[in-house]
This record gives structure tokens, C-alpha cells and sequence, in this order.
């Protein structure tokens, strides 16, 4: 049976055009941001380069237990956010975590352990890939559940404001998310109560295997922003200074008390949609013109054409994310498993505990 496309290779090279014309911006560094900043935000961006290409691999070779979804094409963008965040700020995150937690300052050993269900892991072992949280580093946790990060970014944004802090919450999503009910209903409290949420949506144009323009009418999701009465804009997914751009500027309004902003990275999503993906649903060359905007290169470019780094500097960086990458595996490959006893860790309170084993219902 002849395989079906929803995209034809016509309609990605208009789709290019399209996204060159009206979204696509030059790499020009923010004032205010040292030359170690960038580079930072570079290997932070190589480092989810590494992290998640390894994934697959991994996954294959049934390291890594459950399914995972690739950050790849996106680290501009959880970057780019969280270059704009404070360290007490929080962030609430999708089944594409790994990128997140490592853009918010997330410990790679700890994460991989997480993913193959080790006790060192994040969450010892029992989240894996996508509920995986780092809530130190104010990562509030990965959800398998399409827009479910959506009130729980609303809830931390409203304690922030009834404790008087000046917190505020990234909320990234995709694209998929934004035609559930809990979409409307989040944006529209948030932005009732001016509470101090930036909603960021990842757009990679497809919800699966779902094109974004079948799903949607209008193509800008940050159109809808008009009609909660707030500040909503379109930026090029692609690269990691126009995201933080425009979070910086989300962040000054939501701190000072004049509540959320709806931002739209736009971008495109060339791999698959998760680690065991065929892309049966494309034709699997549309993606390949995507890959010449491709994030982390761009941002190679850009430091050693603009940044005033050496190729062998920059260089130096990646390979010295790829290497934190190798240690974390092998570190995770020899970490413990999660004892019997831990079973019901982070289930019941301690005294319901207590009330189970007086009823001889504790097993353990």
C-alpha cells in the first residue's frame, strides 16, 4: 500500500519560504549578555544535542525503560527561555523533558540515571523519561499528558503572587496542547489574575502525525493571546537569542505584576516524533531542507563568526559537553537499582504507612 503524506515536498519548500520571509531572524547577541553567557548557552544547547541523540541508542539496547521523546531541533528554545530565568524561577515542562531540565541547570548523571530507572535518579528511579522533575533547580516535572503542565504553571504562578514573591513560571508546551480545553482555561485565569505565567509555545507544526495547519485554522497560535487580553508574539524557534529576547521581556512584564504573555517559538520538528517513531505519516524527505536551520549549528556559526570565539574553542565546548554526556551514561549503567523497600516511596504519607501495616497490608 502506497504510503500517505500529509506533506508534500512542494508544500515544505513554500512552508520554508514562508518561515524565511515572516519568522526567520539573523543571530544578533542581546545587550547585557557576556561572551561567557553565550557561551554557556551554547554548550547547554550541545549538551541536550548530546544527551538526547544518545537516547535512542540507548533505548535500543533496553537501557532506557518506557518510551522517550528527542529534544533535537528545539534546544534554541529551552535555552533561549531559560538563559531569561532567574534560578528561583520554575518551569513547567511536556513529554519532551529532557531538554527542559537541562536548560533550567538539571545534573545530566542524575537525568540518565532517571531514564533508566535508577534509585540516583531524579526521581528515584520511578518518573523515567517523561515525568521526569527536578524541583530543586525549579523544574516542576515532565508530563506524558498532552497541555496537563498548563494549570500546574498556573498554580505555582499563583502562589508565587499570594506569597508576595516575585517568582515567575515558564509554561512550555507544543502545539498539540493548545486546542484542549485546559489550554483556554489556564491562559484565561492566568491572565484574569495578571499572574506571572509566560506561556511558551514550542511549535514544531506537527502534533504527532498531525500537521499543525489540519489542527488549526489560523497558523499563529499567539494570535489567540488577543483574546485574553494579553501581549502575544511570534518568534524564530530556531534560534536561541530571539527566544530570549522575547522571555526576557515576558519576565520583566510578569514580574511587575502585569501578568502572562503568550509566546510562540516556532520551528520545525525533522526527526521523529518519539525513539521508536517511523515517520510513516511523511514523506521522510521534507524533513532534510528543515536541517539547514538547525539550532546548535546556527549557534556554532554565529561564535565563530560573530562571537569572536576560535572554531577550536568552540569546538573545545562541545566536545566537553559530549564527554559529560559519555560519563553520565556510564554512570548510570552502573548505578543502583531501587531497593524493594522503596516501593511505596512517594505513594502513601508516612501515617497512612503506619495504617497498612496495622492492618498487615504492608507487604514489604
Amino acid at each position: 500500500m502506497a504510503k500517505t503524506s500529509f506533506v508534500t515536498m512542494e508544500e515544505t519548500l513554500a512552508a520554508i519560504e514562508d518561515y524565511k520571509r515572516e519568522i526567520m531572524q539573523p543571530l544578533t547577541a542581546p545587550e547585557g549578555l557576556s561572551g561567557d553567557q553565550i557561551l554557556k548557552m551554547y554548550r547547554r544547547m550541545a549538551l541536550i544535542r548530546e544527551f538526547d541523540t544518545s537516547v535512542k541508542g540507548l533505548w535500543k539496547q533496553n537501557y532506557i525503560y518506557g518510551l522517550a521523546h528527542s529534544y533535537v531541533c528545539a534546544e534554541a528554545i529551552g535555552v533561549g527561555a531559560c538563559a531569561a530565568l532567574r534560578d528561583s524561577d520554575f518551569i513547567t515542562s511536556t513529554h519532551r523533558g529532557h531538554g527542559h531540565t537541562i536548560a533550567k541547570g538539571g545534573d545530566v548523571k542524575k537525568m540518565m540515571a532517571e531514564l533508566m530507572g535508577k534509585y540516583d535518579g531524579y526521581c528515584l528511579g520511578k518518573g523515567g523519561s517523561m515525568h521526569i522533575a527536578a524541583v530543586d533547580e525549579g523544574m516542576l516535572g515532565a508530563t506524558g499528558i498532552v497541555g496537563s503542565g498548563m494549570p500546574i504553571a498556573v498554580g505555582a504562578a499563583l502562589s508565587s503572587k499570594v506569597l508576595g514573591k516575585d517568582n515567575v513560571v515558564v509554561c512550555f508546551h507544543g502545539d498539540g496542547g493548545t486546542n484542549q480545553g485546559v489550554w483556554h482555561e489556564s491562559i484565561n485565569l492566568a491572565a484574569t489574575w495578571d499572574l506571572p505565567v509566560i506561556f511558551l509555545c514550542e511549535n514544531n507544526q506537527w502534533a504527532i502525525s498531525l500537521p499543525y495547519k489540519k489542527a488549526s485554522k489560523n497558523p499563529r497560535v499567539s494570535d489567540r493571546a488577543i483574546g485574553y487580553g494579553i501581549p502575544g508574539v511570534t518568534v524564530d524557534g530556531f534560534n536561541v537569542f530571539a527566544v530570549y529576547n522575547a522571555v526576557a521581556k515576558a519576565v520583566e512584564r510578569a514580574r511587575s505584576g502585569n501578568g502572562p504573555t503568550l509566546i510562540e517559538a516556532k520551528y520545525y520538528r525533522y526527526i521523529g516524533h518519539f525513539v521508536a517513531d517511523d515517520e510513516r505519516y511523511r514523506d521522510m524527505a521534507t524533513n532534510a531542507p528543515w536541517t539547514a536551520f538547525d539550532p546548535v549549528e546556527r549557534m556554532c556559526r554565529f561564535l565563530v563568526e560573530n562571537g569572536g570565539f576560535s572554531e577550536e574553542q568552540v569546538q573545545a565546548v562541545y566536545e566537553s559537553a559530549k564527554q559529560e554526556v559519555l560519563d553520565a551514561i556510564e554512570y548510570a549503567k552502573t548505578a543502583p537499582e531501587p531497593p524493594l523497600s522503596s516501593l511505596y516511596d512517594g505513594i502513601y504519607s508516612p501515617e497512612f504507612m503506619e495504617i497498612l501495616k496495622s492492618r498487615g497490608e504492608y507487604v514489604l
